[in-house]
């Protein structure tokens, strides 16, 4: 029961959050806040893990299914915050919305979480079956996936919850997504003898053109595995009156399901070997990004940029089961997917566990200026959160 005071807990709790600056690897004090809650309200278990994520446990009365909310703290940064209608960091209420940076991606969601599972714990006095943890994660706007693999090991779920805005839908897919570097070696000269040299750029250019052409994958549900160019860089740069030996074009590739490293990269490289048989100057290849961030725990993260596709049948038992306790309680769940790429990039499309997604707002108001929350989607989400963990450990 989502009482007078259970409701000005969760808003108190994101409007805390809220007012903490926590960019990627900046999230240590909002772990501490996440920490301070767990401990005040009865959690059996406080995890702080080498990256950071900081994890809270309650344990059911009887054996049964271990079910996770994953919930990121950090956000990314706040841009122009002079033409922001309202402070960013202030979590200020306004006509019914917390307005500040992560409010919908998603501080308001991890509030939710926290608050949900401690009225299901004092509720139902811990007799339920399995146990129950909630996931603060570090690092998901640099690395979706990356982080949560140190917990899942750690927790081992039957179930997660993702709180990725979903306007109190539920989520059962979404494209994965891979960032793929493009390099061509050429050989520098003075631009006054430009015949002496390869200029990588023109060859680039022309690999551009040929990639264009490559027929994308395609899902019935999930689209189309789409292949864009994001970043194109020389070098030497700059490059006054020289020839450039170098240059790096960056692609952003959504994922389908089932589409694996190799299979990715295969299109490409078949490609670049039949380009080069018929020009010899042509020097190339073609790899994932590989990323590495500090964590504010002082260790390093650090994950090849490939996050897998997932989806789930939404006749699945696990899925059927959240709907159906959510109809009881009056909310009427659409299901559908999630348009960007989530931390289930790991949880479903690398470890295979069974994920949903489930949050409050509009997928659309993630990173925006004048970012918001309605407080009405807020407190409705803390309840859904409730009639979940009903659905899996009760019903």
């Amino acid at each position: 029961m989502l009482t007078e005071k259970r409701q000005q807990e969760v808003i108190q709790l994101c409007q805390k959050l809220v007012q903490i600056k926590s960019y990627s690897g900046e999230e240590g004090k909002v772990a501490a806040e996440l920490k301070s809650f767990f401990k005040s309200h009865g959690f059996d278990d406080v995890f702080v893990d080498d990256y950071g994520n900081c994890i809270g446990h309650i344990s059911g009365k009887y054996p049964g299914p271990i079910v996770l909310f994953d919930g990121h703290m950090d956000t990314v940064p706040i841009t122009e915050e002079q033409t922001w209608t309202y402070p960013p960091l202030g979590g200020e209420i306004h006509d019914g919305k917390i307005y500040g940076r992560g409010t919908s991606d998603m501080k308001g969601a991890l509030a939710a979480m926290c608050c949900a599972v401690a009225n299901f714990a004092q509720d139902t006095k811990k007799i339920f079956a399995g146990d129950i943890y909630v996931a603060g994660v570090v690092h998901e706007e640099c690395f979706e996936g990356v982080a949560s693999r140190s917990i899942s090991k750690l927790v081992r779920p039957d179930y997660v919850v993702i709180g990725e805005a979903s306007g109190l839908n539920i989520k059962i897919g979404q494209r994965g997504r891979a960032e793929i570097k493009l390099e061509v070696f050429g050989k520098p000269a003075h631009s006054a003898n430009p015949e002496k040299g390869i200029n990588a750029v023109y060859k680039m250019c022309k690999l551009i053109e040929e990639i264009r052409k490559l027929k994308v994958t395609h899902h019935d549900v999930l689209g189309d595995g789409i292949m864009e160019l994001t970043d194109i860089k020389s070098s030497p740069y700059p490059g006054a009156s020289v020839v450039p030996e170098y240059c790096l074009a960056t692609y952003d590739r959504r994922l389908l399901t089932g589409e694996t490293k190799e299979s990715v990269l295969k299109p490409l490289q078949d490609l670049l070997a039949k380009m080069s048989s018929a020009d010899p100057e042509l020097k190339a290849k073609v790899s994932f990004a590989v990323g590495e961030e500090k964590c504010y725990t002082g260790n390093k993260i650090k994950g090849e940029r490939f996050f897998p596709g997932w989806i789930y049948a939404k006749e699945a038992n696990f899925i059927q089961a959240a709907v159906i306790s959510l109809r009881k309680m009056g909310y009427t769940p659409e299901i559908t997917k999630y348009n960007f790429c989530t931390n289930g990039s790991h949880y479903a499309g690398e470890a295979c566990i069974k994920t949903i997604g489930l949050g409050p707002s509009r997928e659309n108001l993630a990173h925006t200026k004048n970012e918001y929350i309605d407080l009405d989607q807020l407190l409705k989400v803390t309840d859904c959160y409730y009639g979940v963990m009903q659905a899996w450990t009760i019903e």
